[in-house]
């Protein structure tokens, strides 16, 4: 009888760890999509809480800071009017995750609507309560590229 509730005990343990890890997959795929659209939107104020204070961002044309990736947004000087997200790949390490995201953008960018195909890296952290993006980082690519999962 013990040696059935330890087998039990065990079994309902690794279904918690990983409805755990899948609930917290989904809640970092949600942020990262609602990410996507606060940029469309240039709602710099969601974007501030979101990007850690120290976060990097690396662009084609160059790498900045969050001050600056906030400015560029909310002047529309970079306009992210659509990311279609074609697939996504999360891997979670302890208070860290790390999003990629297969992507067709729609950007509006030096006067000119502009359409590039890109893998987007996503570093997130958790602090406290709250996640927070340390890193954002897009990588051209072709459009038959697959992320492997």
């Amino acid at each position: 009888m013990q040696k059935h509730l330890i087998v039990f005990t065990l079994l309902l343990f690794s279904v918690s760890f990983t409805f755990a890890q899948t609930s917290t997959e989904q809640e970092i795929k949600k942020l990262s999509m609602d990410k996507w659209q606060w940029m469309a939107d240039k709602d710099v104020a969601k974007l501030e809480v979101l990007f850690d204070d120290k976060a990097k961002f690396v662009h084609m044309s160059g790498s900045w800071k969050k001050d600056r990736e906030l400015e560029i947004i909310e002047s529309g000087s970079i306009w992210y009017k659509k990311a279609e997200v074609h697939d996504t790949a999360v891997e979670i390490s302890g208070n860290t995750a790390i999003v990629w995201n297969r992507i067709t953008l729609t950007a509006f960018v030096r006067g000119n609507d502009v359409v590039t195909e890109f893998t987007v890296t996503e570093v997130y952290q958790k602090q406290g309560e709250d996640w927070k993006m340390l890193a954002l980082t897009f990588s051209s690519v072709r459009d038959t590229h697959e992320i492997e999962h």
